[in-house]
This record gives C-alpha cells, sequence and structure tokens, in this order.
C-alpha cells in the first residue's frame, strides 16, 4: 500500500493527513494517463453507482433486458465484491470480450458486465473504449482493494492505528495535566487577582463564585478538546483498515452535514432576523415610553379627567402586555421552522395545556383587573372581606394579602374578593372620619341625659377619637329590664379600630363607675334585698352598707290588717 501520510511526530499533521486520506478515497496512480485527466475535467455523471468497498467506480444508466439501471449497478458491485475475495483468479485480469449486441466485461470465466450500444449512446463513447474504460477502473479498483488487503499492508495499518491510539491517549493525558496546572494557578490567584466584583459597595459576584466559574470554564475546554480530539482519532483509526475505511468518511459527513446544514439555514435566515431584530427594537422602546408615561401619570406630573393616578401601574402592566403580545404575533411566522408541522403540533398542544389548566387562573387576573378599577380598596386600607377584617397589604392579579389584627397574612383569591362584599373602612378618612360606635344597657333607674353625657365624656377622652365632630348617642332601643344606649365616636385612624374599641370600653367603665351608674349588659337582674350594687367598691361612699335581709311572715287565716294601724315587724 503506498503510504500517503508523512508522520513528523505531530499529532495535528497526522489528523490531517488521515482526515484527507479518509475522504480521498482509493489511492490514484502516480501518473494519471490521459483519458484518466479527460474524466476528470467531464461534467459529473449521472445514474446509479457501482460501489466498490465504498468508493463509487463508475455510474450505470441504463437498464438491461429485465435489469433496471438501480438492480443492475448492484449486482455489478456484488460481482466485483466476489472477485475480489475470491484467491483463486488473483492474477487474472479484467478484459472486454466483443460481440454483435454488447460488450462484456470479463474476469477469466466470469462475465462481471454488459455494455450496450445504448449505454455507449449515453456516455457520448463507443461501445468498445466504454467497455475497456470499466474493465480498467474495475481492475484498478480490485487490484488496489487486494494491495490494501496484503501482510505488509495490514501490519502498517496496525502500526498506525496503534502510533495515532497513543497519541490520542498522551493529548488525553496533556488536557489533565494542564488543567492540574490552570487549577493550582487559580487556587494560588484567588483572593489576590481573583477577587469579588464590586460596584461601590454593591457586591455583584464573590471571589469564591468567581474562582468557581473559571473552574468550570477551564473543565468545559479540557471537555471540548478531548471531544474534538476524539473526532479526529475515530475516523483516523478506522481509516487505516480496509474492512472500516468506508466508515471514517461517513463519520466526518454525519457530522459536517448538519453543521453545512446549519450554516445555509442561518445564511437563508438573516432576512427574518434582520425583520424580527427591527420589531424587537421598536417593541422594546415602545414600552419604555409607555412606561415613561404611566410613571409620569403615576406621579401627578400627568393628569388625565377619570383616570386615577393608581391606575398607573396596572395599566402599565396590561399595556406591556399587550405590546408584548402583539410583537410576538408578527415576530411568530418569522421564526425558523414556524410552519413545520411539529412547530405548529406544540404550539396547539401548549395552547390546549393552557386553555384546560389556568381558567382559576384567568378568572383571578379578570378579577384583579376588575378590582384595580373599581378602586374598591387601595394597599394600606382597613378592610373587612368575608370575615377577615385586616390592612391591605398586597395587591396581585392573582391574590389579595390581609394582614389581620393578630399579625396574620391571609391571601384570598382576586375571583373571591370579587364575589364577596368588600367593607372599606378607610375610605372616609378624607371626609369627616369613620365612626366607631358601641352599646351599653343601662337600667331605668338613671336619668337619659346623664348616661348621654357620660358616654361622651368617655369618648372624647379616648385616644384617636376626634374632637370634631362630637360624638353623639342613641337609644336604640327599650327593653324589658334595661335601655340600650349606642355611643357614636369619629375616628381618623382606622387602622387601630381594635385598639380604639378597647380604650373606649375602658373608659366607658369608668366613667359610669365614678358617676355610680350601673351597666346593665348585656342583662342583670337583682333584687336589692341584702344584695349589694355592681359599683366597685373604689367608687362607693365611704358610709355605704349593703341593705339587711329582711323576712315577714304572713297568717293567712288572721284578718286583715288595718291600714290605719301602725305596722309592726314580725
Amino acid at each position: 500500500m503506498k503510504l500517503r501520510v508523512v508522520w513528523c511526530g505531530c499529532l495535528c499533521a497526522a489528523f490531517l493527513t488521515g482526515e484527507v486520506r479518509a475522504q480521498a478515497g482509493p489511492e490514484p496512480k502516480s501518473k494519471s494517463s490521459p483519458s484518466t485527466e479527460q474524466s476528470a475535467k467531464s461534467p459529473q455523471p449521472t445514474g446509479f453507482p457501482v460501489q466498490f468497498q465504498g468508493t463509487n467506480v463508475f455510474f450505470v444508466q441504463e437498464r438491461v433486458l429485465s435489469f433496471s439501471a438501480e438492480e443492475r449497478a448492484q449486482a455489478i458491485s456484488a460481482r466485483i465484491e466476489r472477485l475480489a475475495r475470491d484467491v483463486r483468479i488473483e492474477r487474472t485480469p479484467v478484459t472486454v470480450s466483443d460481440g454483435e449486441a454488447s460488450s462484456d466485461v470479463v474476469c477469466g470465466d466470469l462475465v462481471i458486465m454488459s455494455v450496450t450500444d445504448r449505454d455507449a449512446q449515453l456516455s457520448g463513447q463507443a461501445r468498445l473504449a466504454l467497455a475497456s474504460n470499466y474493465a480498467r477502473l474495475i481492475g484498478e479498483a480490485i487490484q488496489t482493494a487486494r494491495a490494501r488487503h496484503s501482510f505488509r499492508s495490514l501490519v502498517l495499518a496496525v502500526a498506525y492505528a496503534l502510533l495515532i491510539t497513543i497519541f490520542f491517549f498522551g493529548a488525553v493525558w496533556l488536557t489533565a495535566f494542564m488543567l492540574r496546572r490552570v487549577q493550582a494557578k487559580l487556587t494560588s490567584w484567588r483572593g489576590t487577582v481573583i477577587r469579588s466584583v464590586r460596584i461601590q459597595k454593591l457586591e455583584l459576584l464573590t471571589g469564591d463564585r468567581l474562582y468557581g466559574l473559571c473552574l468550570a470554564l477551564a473543565r468545559m475546554l479540557r471537555l471540548a478538546a478531548i471531544i474534538l480530539l476524539f473526532y479526529f482519532y475515530l475516523p483516523l483509526v478506522l481509516s487505516f483498515l480496509p474492512w472500516t475505511e468506508g466508515y471514517a468518511a461517513r463519520i466526518f459527513e454525519y457530522v459536517l452535514t448538519p453543521v453545512r446544514w446549519l450554516t445555509a439555514a442561518l445564511a437563508d435566515f438573516l432576512p427574518n432576523l434582520f425583520f424580527i431584530a427591527v420589531i424587537l427594537s421598536v417593541t422594546y422602546y415602545l414600552i419604555r415610553l409607555v412606561r415613561f408615561l404611566f410613571s409620569e401619570i403615576g406621579k401627578g406630573t400627568l393628569v388625565f379627567s377619570g383616570f386615577f393616578a393608581d391606575w398607573a401601574a396596572p395599566t402599565y402592566k396590561i399595556a406591556r402586555f399587550l405590546i408584548i403580545a402583539f410583537a410576538a404575533v408578527i415576530v411568530f411566522p418569522y421564526l425558523p421552522g414556524s410552519n413545520s408541522p411539529a412547530f405548529q403540533g406544540v404550539s396547539v398542544f401548549l395552547g390546549l395545556l393552557l386553555s384546560l389548566g389556568s381558567s382559576s387562573a384567568v378568572a383571578n387576573v379578570v378579577a384583579g383587573v376588575l378590582l384595580t378599577y373599581t378602586r374598591a380598596f387601595r394597599i394600606g386600607d382597613r378592610v373587612r372581606i368575608d370575615e377577615t377584617v385586616g390592612d391591605v397589604v398586597e395587591k396581585t392579579l392573582l391574590v389579595t394579602r390581609i394582614r389581620t389584627i393578630k399579625n396574620v397574612d391571609i391571601a384570598i383569591p382576586n375571583s373571591v374578593v370579587l364575589g364577596s362584599h368588600v367593607v372599606n373602612y378607610s375610605t372616609t378618612i378624607g371626609g369627616q372620619g369613620l365612626i366607631l360606635h358601641t352599646t351599653v344597657t343601662i337600667g331605668y333607674d338613671a336619668p337619659w341625659r346623664t348616661v348621654h353625657q357620660l358616654l361622651i365624656d368617655a369618648a372624647l377622652t379616648t385616644d384617636n377619637i376626634l374632637q370634631q365632630p362630637r360624638p353623639f348617642v342613641f337609644q336604640t332601643s327599650l327593653n324589658d329590664f334595661h335601655i340600650s344606649y349606642e355611643i357614636n365616636a369619629f375616628t381618623n385612624e382606622p387602622n387601630r379600630m381594635a385598639v380604639t374599641y378597647s380604650l373606649l370600653h375602658q373608659n366607658i367603665q369608668d366613667r359610669f363607675n365614678q358617676a355610680g351608674v350601673e351597666i346593665m349588659s348585656p342583662s342583670y337582674a337583682s333584687l336589692r334585698d341584702g344584695n349589694r350594687v355592681t359599683i366597685p367598691a373604689s367608687h362607693l361612699s365611704d358610709d355605704y352598707a349593703a341593705p339587711t335581709f329582711r323576712v315577714s311572715a304572713i297568717d293567712a287565716f288572721s284578718e286583715p290588717e288595718d291600714s290605719s294601724k301602725p305596722k309592726t315587724n314580725r
């Protein structure tokens, strides 16, 4: 086997030489004949190739009898393979036997193929010349194959394969050695050259994270180098052995074909890419303009009648979503593969998943938008939603978060909020304020004017209660044993309702106890015969004594007493 690989001790030269050899096919003769040069300059023939050990020997274009051109090419290829393996006719030349209807290419008693007048007409040559050319090509291919299967050639091929294998593993070891050196160098730079990335006091990237990134990059480079070495090593080793020579070019083709396809697709995609870049640029600056306008509306710089400042942020989010969706609709047809059935099928599948799985989410989003524009409440307002009372701490498109007076955060879906009664205690702050009210029941023996004054005084001394407008009292009902009095007081601190109510109740107790008026809430009944009053002892006079307990007996059979006579205890 003629040697075309020149080893200079360099692995790269061996790889490049092996790649050329893998793709070159059978070795050409040292001197090209005129017919060979002429065939090289002739246009590429068409038809079905006659292949031998992965190489196209010539092409067949015409059928013979019941054999199609493709079946004919396959049959000729099979005969050449059988002829190359038959050692009994190793030195028998391939000749041409000319007849009246055809010129046969033969080797001994075996007819390899027949060349007809139609073949000669399609090739533009004489029939005998065409058959002689085919015989020469077949003979050269067989001789080359037999030379490559000789003992000397096989020994050299195995030696070259072992040498390339040694170089490959040496290169892999060299990459590992270089990685260790790089890792040691990075470790020595840790904390000195490799330091944290900061902008003033803001730490963007810590030194340890930067060290880890550099080390990961070095490992990725080593892995890429090993993959590249293996990509060149495997076809090169396969090209030395005659049985695997055809796979070398095929492996290269497996990798180069996708690369060529991607390159061509990228070149064809450049106009669409330019269009997409323009659309994305316009979308980006349009979003920035919309954000600027709505930010100025939120600050109060721009004022539109009927459009409130707290609508600016949610309206900007809706406008941004619509702009991005519109841009996506325009860009979608220009994406690579957008017209393919697979891409369209995945789009339909994702749309179906979203439509089936996001019904509740969409309902919450719609409810969130409606709640924003109805202005039912704002962040910081004290509200009641169903049985939940607290301050609004967050409003999103999906949920509303309430913080109760017990400091518990409750997330309520917006669809639930929209379907419930919302009581807002904070909307009246800008007017007279929120009216806090509580009810006490007092006996009929207490003068109602005194009770009114005591309740008003208790309210005026309570923190968070406004002096103006003044508190007022309603007598809501006249019950069997007591009268219901409702004190109403104004406050501008709805977020402190619980504390204000507690202080008001305390002051009512103190005022009524100081005035000696008993509170009959919710209902209280007693016999003042030997029982103390319910007023605390600290508010009673020093000479107060509970009434004595009296028992009187009445004789049912005695005459009725004369009312004019003095009564005596019995």
